[in-house]
């Protein structure tokens, strides 16, 4: 297939351990995609493949991302601030690990200003539909992950969400449950709203779903414009989902 013809797809956050699946699997698709990826440091760019599709840049800074955008038809956002533990924590001797963000590293900068530069950089060049993989728990302020190193991560996720969703850009947002390195394919699949599916025994999801979910939200015009949770049945309960239309379809809702 000429490559006029397979949309290109830029990755942010690439190197992280959902955005690698995703990366990975553009590039398996190469049939249907041309695939770029973005890092922020070459160790990242290596730990993927050092290809030279995959660029290095700093999404906190807009004269970083605008050049990576041009020419891109479809951005896949998987971007996040990343809290880092403590030094000295014993987990022998009980309590709870504390953790903090670096310096300029905090989720305002990378889960606000980080998305929201992209999501403009985007909108300049033209790109015709953004995927933000965002969490669940954002309905709630009190929300553990948001006292994480007193970084409110699920607040500035939500502020990003809203400004994609304000954007005009054709979008699709999904709010992953508990990410697990576990093999794709083989769950069913559950769409949620509003964090219902957080009062719910079934509340996390493999990383390998997602990525899945993210590259098949690119194929159909029932993924756009459109926001919701995203968990999975056990692995042996249901029927592992295959049909991702009917699965878009059952989402009713813009945000």
């Amino acid at each position: 297939m000429a490559e006029s013809s397979r949309p290109t797809v830029l990755v942010t956050g690439a190197g992280g351990r959902t955005g690698q699946i995703v990366y990975k699997k553009l590039k398996e698709r190469s049939g249907e995609y041309v695939a770029r990826g973005l890092v922020r440091t070459e160790e990242s760019k290596l730990k993927i493949g050092g290809e030279d599709d995959v660029l290095i840049g700093d999404i906190r800074n807009p004269e970083s991302v605008d050049p990576v955008v041009q020419g891109v038809d479809a951005l896949v956002i998987l971007t996040s601030a990343v809290p880092k533990m403590k030094p000295g924590f014993d987990p022998t001797k009980g309590g709870r690990p504390e953790f903090y963000f670096e310096e300029e590293s905090y989720p305002e900068q990378v889960d606000w200003i980080g998305q929201k530069n992209q999501i403009d950089a985007a909108k300049t060049a033209g790109v015709k539909h953004i995927v933000l993989v965002g969490s669940m728990g954002g309905t709630n302020i009190n929300h553990p992950l948001n006292s994480l190193g007193n970084g409110n991560i699920l607040v500035w996720k939500r502020k990003a969400e809203q400004y994609l969703a304000d954007s005009g850009i054709p979008y699709t947002i999904i709010r992953a449950g508990g990410l697990q390195d576990k093999e794709g394919g083989i769950r069913e699949l559950l769409i949620g709203k509003d964090d219902e599916l957080l009062q719910t025994e079934t509340k996390t999801i493999a990383r390998a779903d997602v990525a899945e979910v993210c590259i098949q939200a690119l194929q159909f015009e029932d993924a756009k414009f459109k926001a919701f949770d995203l968990a999975s049945k056990p692995e042996g309960k249901g029927t592992p989902t295959k049909d991702f239309k009917s699965l878009f379809s059952q989402v009713t809702t813009r945000f």
